[in-house]
C-alpha cells in the first residue's frame, strides 16, 4: 500500500516538474487557449489596419489631387516660359531662375512687399486687438449675449466678394454711405476718394479686411477663454491680481497658446487676401494697393505669364513659411522660460 502511495506520488511530482518546465520555458500552460488564439488576433489586426488604411485612402487621394498636384505644378512652372502658346503647343522651354529674377528685379515687386507688409500687419494687429477686447467682453453674462456674438459672425460668413462689392458702394467718394453719414455730422464738407486716392486707398483696404477677420478672432480666443479655469481668477484676486494684473498675470499666459494659433493663421490668411482687394480697389489707383497676391494675379491672368505668375505664388509661400516657423519657435522658447 506504500509503495503504491510513494509510487503515485513519484510520478504526480515528475508532472507537475514537467508542467512547470513548460510552463516556464513558455511562459504559460501547455494546451493553454492562448496558443490557438494568436493567429485569430494577428489575423484581426491585419484587418483593422487594413480597414484603417482604406479609410485614409480617400483623403490621401483627395489632397494628393487637389493640394499636392497643385503645388508641384506650381513649382514646375516657375521654372519655365509658360504663357498661352503651351495650351496650343504643349511646349514650355525650360528657363531656370530666369523667371525669380525677372519678378524680385522689377520695381513694382519692392513696392508689392511693402504694401503686403503694411496691409499684413495693420490687418493682424486690428483683428486681434478688436477681437480679443470682443472676447473679453461677451465672456460677461448679460441679456443677448449670443445673439450679440452670432450676429458679429456675420462678416465671416458672407462671400468675400460680396463683401468687396457693399464696402465698395460704402465707401464711395461721390455716394458713399460713410461718406454721407460723416457729411451729416459736419466732419467733412465733400466726399472723401477712400478708395482712389494713393495715401487712403490702402488704409481703406486694411479697414475692410478688419472687419471681415474681427469674427474669426473672436471665435477662437473666446473658446480660448472659456478653457481658463475661474479658480485661477479667484486665486489670484485674493492676492491683489484683479482687472488689468489679471489679464496679465492669469489670461494671458494661459490664452498664449490660442494667441499663437491666432496670429499664425492669421498672418498665413492675410499674406493670401486677393479677392477684397480686387473687389475694392483691383490693385490701384498707381499701385498703392497691390500686394504679392495680387501681381502675382496680374502677372498669370492679365499678361499671361503663367512662369512669372507662378514664381511670385511660391515667393510667398516661402515668406509664409518662414514667418510661421520662425514666430512658433518664438513663441515655443517664451513657453519653456
Amino acid at each position: 500500500m506504500s509503495l503504491t502511495t510513494d509510487l503515485s506520488q513519484t510520478a504526480a511530482g515528475s508532472t507537475g516538474k514537467a508542467a512547470g518546465k513548460a510552463t516556464r520555458k513558455h511562459g504559460r500552460p501547455a494546451g493553454s487557449p492562448t496558443e490557438a488564439q494568436t493567429p485569430r488576433r494577428r489575423t484581426r489586426q491585419r484587418r483593422e489596419r487594413i480597414f484603417q488604411w482604406l479609410f485614409l485612402v480617400p483623403a490621401v487621394v483627395y489632397m494628393a489631387l487637389f493640394f499636392g498636384y497643385p503645388v508641384v505644378k506650381n513649382v514646375v512652372m516657375s521654372f519655365q516660359d509658360y504663357t498661352t502658346a503651351t495650351f496650343f503647343t504643349g511646349e514650355a522651354p525650360w528657363v531656370g531662375l530666369a523667371n525669380y529674377v525677372t519678378v524680385l528685379s522689377s520695381s513694382l515687386f519692392s513696392t508689392s512687399l511693402l504694401n503686403t507688409a503694411l496691409f499684413t500687419v495693420g490687418s493682424i494687429l486690428g483683428q486681434f486687438v478688436i477681437g480679443l477686447a470682443f472676447a473679453i467682453f461677451f465672456q460677461r453674462k448679460f441679456p443677448l449675449n449670443g445673439i450679440l456674438r452670432s450676429l458679429l459672425l456675420l462678416p465671416w460668413l458672407l462671400p468675400l466678394i460680396v463683401s468687396s462689392a457693399v464696402w465698395r458702394w460704402i465707401l464711395d467718394k461721390d455716394s458713399g454711405a460713410l461718406n454721407r453719414f460723416l457729411g451729416d455730422l459736419g466732419v467733412i464738407n465733400t466726399g472723401v476718394p477712400w478708395l482712389t486716392s494713393t495715401s487712403l486707398a490702402l488704409i481703406a483696404v486694411v479697414g475692410v479686411n478688419i472687419w471681415i477677420g474681427i469674427p474669426f478672432n473672436l471665435t477662437i480666443l473666446y473658446g480660448g477663454l472659456q478653457e481658463i479655469p475661474d479658480e485661477l481668477y479667484e486665486a489670484g484676486s485674493l492676492d491683489g491680481a484683479t482687472g488689468w494684473k489679471a489679464f496679465r498675470h492669469i489670461t494671458w499666459p494661459m490664452l498664449r497658446p490660442v494667441v499663437s494659433v491666432v496670429l499664425v493663421l492669421g498672418v498665413v490668411y492675410t499674406l493670401k487676401v486677393l479677392d477684397i482687394i480686387l473687389g475694392l480697389t483691383n490693385g490701384g489707383p498707381a499701385n498703392s494697393t497691390q500686394t504679392i497676391a495680387t501681381q502675382s494675379y496680374d502677372l498669370s491672368f492679365h499678361e499671361f505669364k503663367f512662369g512669372e505668375g507662378a514664381a511670385l505664388g511660391n515667393v510667398l509661400v516661402i515668406i509664409s513659411l518662414v514667418f510661421a516657423v520662425l514666430y512658433l519657435r518664438a513663441s515655443r522658447r517664451a513657453v519653456d522660460e
